[in-house]
């Protein structure tokens, strides 16, 4: 039966996130040859519309208001609520990022709807089945919509494709306004530790590094790979806690969760904390002069080497590699 579908698009640095895109492919599939509104809320982002035609939508529904100038999870809130009341969506897909994770069980509650969290690959079909990890990706759950809804769906970034993009495609973009009231925070200014690169939750190639980097200057030789293959650089734990790099590149348990199409595990042992956040990484490959390290009981393909020596050796083959293309 075909369903209303709402995907509530997210941007970052003034630029769709790629998991939007994603989500709308899931929407799509959700749909049974249903509506997908793609719903757009910022600050002077009626520019970026357009793209979510390209890669899938029906529609798309730009929001705009100055307390929507950045995340605060009551303003947006009420933002989505309000369009929600002229839509009435079966389902809300988003992304399970740091907003979608804040907001999502907050969106379920108002609409008195189920959520699923973290889905990773979907059954369709007039009941839907929701596959998520559990017990830190060990293992995995099927979830089924047992009621029309409406429900809630966050998708994890990088595991559900989005479609190809239509540059063709085009559409009239809608604008909502929508009434902000009676905030409890509102956020003056943004400080941002860490500017440019890639998005460490959307990188399809990871460098990441442990304790085994030993310095901060262990990491530039990372960072240089990382460049090289235009992905990212991602850390341990204990090379965050040893003030190595920034806790915004911090991979595990208690940090980011990723699932790159390769992750490359440079002096990290592979404690049950980090492999938590990383395990379900398309292909990994570990470095590390530790024959015995955890990390190679998961590890796709393993070196067992000093990194300070393997590293910058992958480094200049690859270099060799990519001129010659």
């Amino acid at each position: 039966m075909a369903k209303k579908i709402i995907v509530l698009a997210e941007a970052k640095n003034n630029e769709l996130r790629n998991v939007s895109f994603e989500a709308i492919a899931a929407a799509k599939e959700l749909a049974d040859g249903g509506e997908v509104t793609a719903v757009l809320a910022g600050e002077a982002i009626a520019s970026l519309g357009e793209q979510l035609f390209q890669y899938g939508a029906d529609r798309v529904i730009v929001v705009e208001h100055p307390e929507l100038a950045n995340y605060t999870t009551d303003a947006y809130k009420q933002a989505y609520l309000q369009v929600f009341d002229k839509e009435n969506p079966d389902i809300v897909v988003l992304g399970h990022t740091s907003v979608g994770k804040d907001l999502s069980p907050r969106l379920a509650v108002k609409l008195d709807g189920a959520l699923f969290s973290d889905v990773v690959a979907i059954e369709a079909g007039d009941t839907p089945v929701f596959t998520r990890p559990i017990y830190s990706g060990k293992a995995f759950e099927k979830r089924k919509a047992v009621e029309e809804g409406p429900y809630i769906v966050t998708i994890r970034p990088n595991n559900i494709a989005a479609l190809a993009k239509e540059e063709s495609a085009s559409g009239e973009v809608e604008t909502h306004s929508v009434d902000i009231q009676d905030l409890r925070a509102i956020v003056k200014d943004v400080v941002k530790k860490a500017t440019g690169g890639v998005d460490l939750s959307e990188a399809n190639i990871i460098v990441a590094g442990g304790r085994g980097v030993k310095s901060a200057d262990g990491f530039k030789p990372l960072q240089e790979l990382a460049d090289l293959l235009g992905g990212a650089v991602g850390a341990s734990r204990g090379a965050c806690d040893a003030e190595y790099c920034d806790y915004s590149l911090q991979i595990g348990q208690t940090g980011k969760v990723v699932t790159p199409d390769l992750y490359i595990a440079v002096g990290l042992s592979g404690a049950i904390q980090h492999l938590a956040g990383m395990s379900n990484s398309k292909v990994i490959v570990a470095i590390n002069k530790d024959p015995e390290a955890p990390i190679f009981e998961v590890a796709d393909y393993g070196i067992v080497g000093d990194l300070f020596e393997v590293v910058p050796l992958l480094t200049e083959e690859l270099k060799a590699v990519l001129v010659s293309k």
